[in-house]
């Protein structure tokens, strides 16, 4: 263990922190070098993630006080940039001291004079990018870290676009919190205090009733279709319950089961270790579920609510899809039912990232699609989109997706959503069974 180690060690040691926890975990490693080194050796790296990490105590955990440093640097760098009135949004998910965490950005904000507009309750990623955009603000941060383990929690951070920060961005802003102190140069104010004061309020249900408006609107559905297909759906103990199932029901689907065990939000993550809807283990419970029901249809969505993973039935078992698959499906539904109705624009595209399958190119050129191929990561979609918006042409953007069971259709927001990727899976599903009675009956 280095002296420089040492020395921040017994800095965060010395100091009377409000969590107490957090100093009973410094007191507990007081003679483990190598716990002390893990936790002080660096500090946690900012990137265009922003902030993801083990908690705990240190500057190499996600904790109150690295939150706090973070969302300093944020201020710093907003009121470089924007001059006059600035406003951010804050979301949630479901994980262990998501809300604390939340609640200290926003003290953090309001003490630094940013007008906070903040999520009463746990909710989805694209929610946060919609209120960013709905609400005028200058940007946002949801506090999740996707689909890792029970001991992660992050730190993401949005622009006024509505997307993840760029690298550039990132850069500027790291720059600003490499020169705050975590403790002497972070200002806060009580969270009760701002609220009075008229520096946070909660975001409002209208805001979320217009979320699931801007979702329903991406519906395909032709007049009449059924909508009876059976769906077992589980969030994975996370933020995507109340949406995804509200979705499904504003637009007609009213045989959704939910897994029980998965039904709350727990950021415990009881059933799975890792609430990765791409992975077997995290599926069990819906694939019993699903057998059990003999249902149609198996969704699941990460714990922020960003990504969706689909089983379907093959015999007596349930296949799960790859992000390719489900992405190559829901890109022939787009256009197949846009060519039909006569609502595919001019000039139409699709955007998919460099590593996503090569076959959605050709799909999508059947139809007369062109392709916009982009980096790794949902924020150069959203980028795309945003190019297109500046010159008044986001309507030719009909779908995106990328390899790690991210998509979108529609420009509402500027990531990745689960809620209207599940909303257009379903309404998918139910199409294609009403084909294949539509068949039967024919001959």
């Amino acid at each position: 263990m280095t002296e420089r180690v040492k020395d921040i060690y017994k800095y965060w040691l010395n100091q009377n922190l409000e969590d107490t926890e957090l100093t009973k975990e410094l007191e507990t490693i007081s003679l483990d070098a190598k716990a002390i080194e893990e936790r002080f050796y660096k500090d946690l790296e900012f990137g265009t993630g922003g902030l993801r990490g083990i908690m705990g105590a240190g500057t190499n955990r996600m904790n109150v006080y690295t939150v706090a440093r973070a969302t300093q640097g944020y201020c710093s760098y907003l009121k470089k940039i924007y001059s006059g009135e600035i406003h951010v949004s804050i979301a949630f998910d479901s994980r262990l001291n998501s809300v604390n965490f939340a609640r200290t950005a926003g003290e953090v904000f309001a003490a630094n004079g940013i007008i906070v507009h903040i999520y009463p309750e746990l909710m989805p990623t694209p929610s946060l990018s919609f209120a960013i955009r709905q609400l005028h603000c200058n940007g946002g941060i949801v506090i999740t870290a996707s689909h890792n383990p029970s001991e992660y929690n992050g730190y993401k951070v949005y622009g006024n676009d509505g997307c993840q920060i760029t690298t550039g961005t990132a850069k500027e802003i790291q720059k600003e919190i490499s020169q705050i102190d975590v403790f002497a140069d972070v200002a806060r104010m009580p969270f009760e205090k701002a609220q009075a004061e008229g520096l946070i309020a909660y975001i409002s249900k209208e805001t979320v009733d217009a979320f699931i408006q801007a979702v329903s609107k991406e519906t395909l559905c032709e007049a009449g279709m059924k909508k009876d297909i059976t769906i077992v759906y589980t969030p994975l103990n996370g933020a995507g319950g109340y949406c995804v199932r509200r979705a499904l029901e504003e637009n007609g689907f009213q045989n959704v089961f939910v897994v029980k065990e998965q039904e709350m939000p727990d950021g415990c993550f009881p059933t799975c270790p890792y609430p990765n809807p791409e992975i077997e283990q995290a599926m069990e419970l819906g694939i019993r579920d699903a057998k059990h029901l003999n249902c149609d249809l198996l969704l699941a969505t990460d714990p922020d609510c960003d990504r969706v993973g689909v089983g379907v039935k093959s015999g007596c078992e349930y296949l799960l899809l790859s992000a390719n698959e489900i992405g190559m499906l829901l890109l022939e539904y787009i256009c197949k039912r846009r060519s039909a109705s006569g609502s595919m624009p001019c000039r139409p595209l699709m955007m998919k990232t460099i590593v996503t399958i090569d076959m959605a190119e050709r799909i999508a050129s059947e139809y007369g699609v062109d392709t916009v191929n982009v980096l790794t990561g949902f924020k150069y979609i959203g980028e795309q989109i945003g190019l297109l918006e500046e010159k008044g042409e986001e309507d030719r953007f009909i779908f995106g997706f990328e390899e790690s069971y991210g998509y979108l259709s529609g420009s509402y927001v500027r990531d990745k959503d689960g809620v209207g990727a599940s909303l257009l899976i379903c309404e998918m599903a139910a199409y294609y069974k009403t084909r294949e009675r539509i068949k039967r009956s024919t001959g």
